[in-house]
């Protein structure tokens, strides 16, 4: 999803279970100002991170309700709900919030993911205050009618289709993540099944938005030319007369995973494929689960693994045999409970998966037996904790990094400790990430294939 983009239909990049090269974290160095926090009286978090270069505002609002925390049967209801969150209220009818943004100039953005929703528009400075009552008057005055509901769906039913049905990457990964997921609701993707996403209606949406939509449920950033002293009476104006939700608990309680016993396969065919294809997930810890030192360890050796072209697994397979036309690494390090460390490989035409499977496992291999060159990994940890540093010219992506972490459980001072933390990463915590999650009993490996069955021909009528 691109942040700067207005669409009110978008799924959050980590919602289908990709993990993406380096971590979310290498986004923040503390070289950044400390962000100020404050909470209300109903339990509403908020978080200002000043940024006086220009005189424009973030306000992104994150409900700690995601895909996982959904009604069993009602998979794609967060999704579904946050469309209609653009429905209106009856202060402020369909459309208005919209076009008002439009008018001042500024953009807006939805996403929904696995642990999260959120909802944020970058405006003028002197915008905030508007921005701010819009966004608390729908925090509890939705209101929906079926002539706005029912066409919603349909929307979102044909959304599924371009993102999932027609793709068939998306189609191979909503199939590792459901066998690599046995009994976490993570095993589905966002956008939630087919059949079931067709049977939401608007009494499933207006009780599950009753149910978690509430101060005590959500978090509040706002990035940009602004100060904590300015803000604080702002949102306690706009948002402090709204009651607190009672019946949200604390914490977030899921079903979680039992310990792997078996690596599992699945193969998908498909006559749109032109390059095959093969993805291993692992279930690994997140920045939340993981233990001291672990989360920081898996993020370099992504890095080192998998991204650019000095990665131990482009040089092996792409570089020095050759048997793939790429190859990468990634480790989704935010997400409330286990999440996945991924490699990815294409083959050359010729080449069986056979042949890069075994290349892949002797990369891992090395990594546990050998010691791990001091140069690379110097060389990987200066390039992530590179990436902070460019994070900071862009107010819209911070704001998104410190609401991604701290609605799946991380602090403040853990987005800020991170690249500190990177920087203690040593060659035997690495060596010892990948002993002990890269087993193969801890994972999935999906395979890509053209499916070259003739067509059915149409019998002729007669």
């Amino acid at each position: 999803m691109a942040v700067e983009s207005k669409t009110e239909n978008s799924l959050d990049p980590s919602s289908r279970g990709v993990p993406v090269n380096g971590s979310v974290l290498a986004q923040i160095t503390p070289t950044w100002e400390r962000p100020a926090s404050f909470m209300l009286q109903n339990g509403l978090q908020v978080v200002v991170i000043p940024d006086h270069r220009t005189p424009v505002v973030t306000e992104m609002i994150w409900y700690k309700l995601g895909s996982a925390d959904e009604t069993p049967g009602k998979s794609g209801l967060a999704h579904f709900l946050e469309h209609l969150m653009f429905k209106g209220t009856e202060k402020h009818p369909i459309g208005e919030f919209s076009q008002t943004v439009r008018r001042v100039g500024g953009n807006e953005n939805a996403s929904t993911s696995l642990d999260y929703t959120n909802y944020y528009q970058r405006v003028p400075r002197e915008q905030l205050p508007t921005m701010m009552e819009f966004e608390a008057d729908r925090m509890t005055g939705l209101i929906l009618k079926d002539e706005n509901v029912l066409p919603e769906r349909d929307v979102v039913l044909e959304e599924y289709n371009m993102r999932v049905a027609n793709s068939p990457d998306a189609r191979l990964n909503e199939q590792i993540m459901a066998a690599l997921y046995l009994n976490h609701p993570y095993g589905r993707l966002a956008i939630g099944w087919h059949q079931e996403i067709e049977k939401l209606n608007r009494e499933d949406a207006l009780a599950f938005y009753r149910r978690f939509y509430a101060p005590n449920n959500a978090i509040l950033v706002i990035a940009g030319d602004v100060e904590a002293a300015d803000v604080r009476p702002l949102v306690e104006r706009n948002f402090g007369p709204i009651p607190a939700q009672p019946a949200i608990p604390a914490q977030r309680i899921r079903p979680q995973e039992p310990e792997p016993a078996a690596p599992r396969t699945v193969t998908l065919s498909d006559p749109r494929v032109e390059q095959p294809s093969l993805q291993r997930y692992y279930l690994v810890p997140s920045a939340t689960t993981a233990a001291a030192g672990e989360s920081a360890a898996l993020d370099v050796l992504a890095q080192l693994m998998g991204s650019g072209n000095n990665s131990y697994l482009y040089r092996a397979l792409v570089v020095d045999k050759p048997l793939a036309v790429s190859a990468s690494a990634g480790y989704s390090s935010i997400s409330l409970d286990p999440t996945q460390f991924a490699v990815a490989a294409s083959p050359r035409p010729g080449v069986s998966f056979a042949d890069v499977e075994q290349v892949i496992d002797g990369v891992i291999a090395d990594i546990v037996q050998d010691p791990i060159c001091a140069e690379d990994l110097e060389r990987v940890k200066t390039q992530l904790i590179a990436e902070a540093i460019y994070a900071q010219d862009n107010q819209a992506v911070l704001a998104r990094l410190y609401g991604g972490a701290l609605t799946t459980g991380l602090s403040i001072e853990d987005i800020r400790s991170w690249p500190d933390r990177i920087r203690a990463v040593t060659a035997e915590q690495v060596r010892a990430a990948a002993q002990k999650w890269l087993e193969k009993k801890r994972s999935v490996t999906g395979y890509l294939i053209k499916d070259t069955t003739p067509a059915k021909r149409k019998e002729k009528r007669s």
